[in-house]
């Protein structure tokens, strides 16, 4: 089923990202827009040097894990280092070349990619804007 045919209300979820005052916007667009490759969808500009600009990430969801799942992925996916409260995961085709150019993009690597019990090759990093990321791979069923 695709977005069109969802039976949901919600036609889309956007991830708002306010880039903090005295961070170099051009320097997190350039990130996520060219190394990470989300392509540019709009881009708005206002008064008093005012910027918007939309990235398109493909396809969204939205997961709601408890206490005992965060402390799972944790230790899977990055050694126990603690989540902030809200992660962005980007699913990507190949997570060791696309972590490797995160890093050299200018994220900080926080934990390797790794292969976990889920089937899928993740990795994370702190991003640009103050975002935890996480880069996964689904690996096809056994």
């Amino acid at each position: 089923m695709d977005a069109q045919e969802s039976n949901g209300r919600v036609r889309q979820l956007r991830l708002v990202v306010s880039v903090p005052e005295g961070e170099d916007f051009e320097s997190a667009l350039a990130f996520y827009r060219d190394v990470l490759g989300m392509p540019q969808q709009e881009a708005y500009e206002g008064e008093d040097d005012a910027r918007v600009v939309i990235l398109d990430a493909g396809r969204a969801t939205l997961e709601l894990s408890n206490a005992a799942q965060v402390r799972f992925i944790d230790r899977v996916e990055a050694n126990g280092v603690p989540s902030a409260t809200l992660r962005v995961a980007l699913e990507v085709d190949d997570s060791a070349s696309v972590t490797a150019s995160a890093v050299d993009g200018g994220a900080e690597l926080i934990a390797a990619p790794r292969e976990t019990p889920w089937r899928s090759v993740n990795s994370r990093q702190s991003g640009p804007a103050g975002l935890q990321l996480t880069l996964f791979e689904e690996l096809p069923p056994q």
